[in-house]
């Protein structure tokens, strides 16, 4: 069984309706849904399901199961409204795509070097590198390099390259074509100005840290 996933159709709904399809206990599964469940260093959504608060969301395969307090009385078939925490989801999106533009510069400046980790929340985002020395020498780069792509304030698409298997992409046109099941902002405009910070997080590895001015 999958969820009709609406954020990747809208990502900036932030409303609406579906019928719940599973309840074991506290974990709900509805039809359709506009909360993100944690998937790909994207922390998941806050929400409500008829006012209970969403607790966690978790993708298993094509489903998203969201934990409630145990007090929630929903049923299998009960029509319910869903709504998510939209201030937290569009920080959410414009550090996603803040790392994204990071990730790729680097990608395609410094030979693609071995990525080890990344997270997206709302307050910072952070990507990992197998790299050596301090990759906090690139940031004059990399710095200018966002401005430009976030001052040209071009569209973003995003769509699926294989629907049947929920695999999807980002594209800039002229920059770069992105395999990323995330949510996205329409254009590279909304991302805003943004501060990067370097940590040395073990011998031979390096992170990049990104936070919204």
């Amino acid at each position: 069984m999958c969820v009709e996933k609406v954020f990747w159709h809208d990502p900036y709904l932030t409303e609406l309706t579906a019928k719940v399809t599973s309840v074991t206990k506290e974990l709900v599964t509805v039809d359709r849904t506009i909360a993100y469940g944690f998937s790909g260093g994207q922390e998941s959504d806050y929400g409500t399901i008829n006012e209970n608060s969403i607790i966690t969301a978790d993708k298993q395969g094509k489903q998203i199961i969201y934990t409630l307090a145990e007090s929630h009385n929903l049923q299998v078939g009960d029509r319910v409204i869903m709504r998510i925490d939209w201030d937290r989801r569009y920080k959410i999106m414009r550090l996603h795509f803040a790392a994204e533009l990071v990730l790729e510069l680097v990608n395609q400046n410094f030979n693609k070097p071995e990525k080890i980790g990344a997270h997206i929340g709302q307050d910072k985002a952070r990507v990992d590198f197998v790299w050596q020395g301090n990759i906090s020498q690139i940031f004059e780069l990399l710095e200018r390099e966002l401005k430009g792509i976030i001052d040209s304030d071009v569209p973003i698409e995003s769509e699926f390259s294989d629907e049947e298997n929920e695999a999807r992409y980002w594209e800039i046109e002229n920059f770069a074509k992105v395999s990323c099941g995330g949510t996205h902002i329409k254009r590279t405009g909304e991302v805003g100005q943004l501060v990067l910070k370097r940590n040395n997080i073990g011998k031979g590895k390096e992170r990049i840290e990104i936070t919204l001015r």
